[in-house]
């Protein structure tokens, strides 16, 4: 098995840079059979590689994200004559915390590792309680269920519904709930995650596992790659509001290609998850972000440059991490004719992919590329190098290099022609 765990890291009330470095660090997870111990700026993760993979085993991916007071996400707020008795709800309770096991695939052992954790935190003292489990569970969960306090779901047209009032009269410190994209028949909250919402409202902390193909966001994709269509989802939004997610990992070296896909999905999910905490954070504290959380990439034409290459690698880049891609030329005088041929061709090549093209005027090329990076939140520079090593360059440095000094908090990639 593979067993990967990431872990934000916060330093007193600022958070260290985390966006974009850990979007890049996810999609790097390891796919080769080797022992390592890699420390980044951002966190720690630990990558141990075996043999066999059964469900107990898979491996977790998990991020803690800050935080701060917010209110809660409900599309369909409560009216005043629900029926829940008054004396159940305690609107002044802190709010629970929200800890979501996310599988990219059915069987990768989500549920497990939710169980197992809520077995663990039982023996440790806390008051935990099930509140929804699937309608058919593995055999290797039964020993663990057998070990934990069940709450009956409310049987309502042969779907079960989590009795949210049996809960708030029992108030546990951990509510578990197996499967968060449940609709409620005649319910007073229409959807499951809006029981989850309102026990969380109460101040129960509630462990929660869902699918990536049960995310609203995710769903077209995830069914083009498996040809499954799903009904019930759960909202972008609810979900960014986790406190703590959890990508249950299992390998894919000799999987279908479609799992791989899955897989990387997932894990840009995660990272989208930790974002959204992470302005949160900011928001709360009233702190201005010395970077950004969110890719953004800045293609660099030039007549020389190996611009297919560049706009591929861009491309690549940008649909794993589902952001933006930029190309720009600053005009040079006298190029010649062949070079400014060459200059048209290639604006219109990145033109046909669909990126948007800015051609700028000005005597300094480093500092316009740099102004318009900054202003534009560009967190990656890629840019053409020439091999050219004279006495010039020697002595006075590569516009490369001058590049790469001033463009301070963005990462620049060179391609070298």
């Amino acid at each position: 098995m593979i067993a990967l765990q990431i872990s934000a890291v916060w330093s007193g009330i600022l958070p260290v840079k985390c966006g974009q470095t850990l979007k890049y660090m996810l999609a790097q997870a390891p796919r080769q059979g080797k022992d390592t111990f890699t420390q980044w700026p951002v966190g720690h993760a630990t990558y141990v590689y075996g043999l066999n993979c059964a469900p107990q085993l898979a491996s977790q991916t998990s991020f803690t994200v800050p935080t701060p007071a917010r209110e809660s996400y409900n599309r369909h707020p409560m009216s005043a004559s629900d029926p829940t008795p008054l004396d159940l709800a305690q609107p002044d309770a802190p709010r629970g915390r929200l800890k979501v096991f996310l599988g990219y695939a059915p069987g990768v052992g989500k549920s497990f590792r939710m169980f197992d954790e809520a077995r663990r935190r039982k023996e440790r003292g806390q008051d935990v309680v099930v509140a929804a489990l699937q309608p058919q569970n593995p055999p290797e969960l039964e020993s663990i269920l057998s070990s934990l306090e069940t709450v009956p779901t409310i049987d309502i047209q042969k779907i079960p519904v989590i009795d949210v009032p049996a809960i708030l009269r029992r108030r546990p410190q951990v509510c578990v709930v197996d499967g968060l994209a449940y609709d409620n028949p005649w319910n007073q909250n229409k959807h499951r995650w809006q029981d989850v919402e309102e026990l969380l409202a109460n101040g129960i902390n509630v462990l929660g596992s869902v699918n990536l193909q049960h995310i609203d966001d995710q769903r077209e994709a995830v069914e083009k790659l498996t040809g499954i269509p799903v009904e019930e989802t759960i909202p972008r939004e609810f979900l960014n509001t986790a406190d703590e997610i959890v990508v249950v990992d299992a390998p894919t070296q000799q999987a279908a290609p479609e799992l791989s896909a899955l897989r990387e999905r997932a894990l840009v999910l995660a990272a989208d998850v930790i974002d959204a905490g992470l302005q949160r954070y900011l928001q709360s504290h009233d702190i201005e972000p010395g970077w950004k959380t969110h890719e953004r990439f800045l293609v660099c034409l030039t007549p020389r440059a190996n611009t297919d290459r560049m706009i591929e690698r861009a491309r690549q880049s940008a649909a794993r991490f589902h952001c933006d891609v930029l190309s720009i030329c600053v005009k040079r005088p006298k190029l010649s004719a062949a070079e400014q041929r060459d200059m048209e061709n290639k604006l219109t090549q990145a033109r046909a992919t669909g990126m948007r093209v800015d051609v700028l005027e000005a005597s300094d090329p480093v500092d316009a590329i740099v102004q318009y990076a900054r202003s534009h939140g560009v967190t990656q520079i890629f840019v053409g190098h020439s091999m050219k090593n004279d006495w010039g360059t020697r002595l006075w440095g590569t516009p490369v290099s001058r590049l790469i000094r001033a463009a301070e908090g963005m990462d620049v990639r060179v391609f070298p022609h």
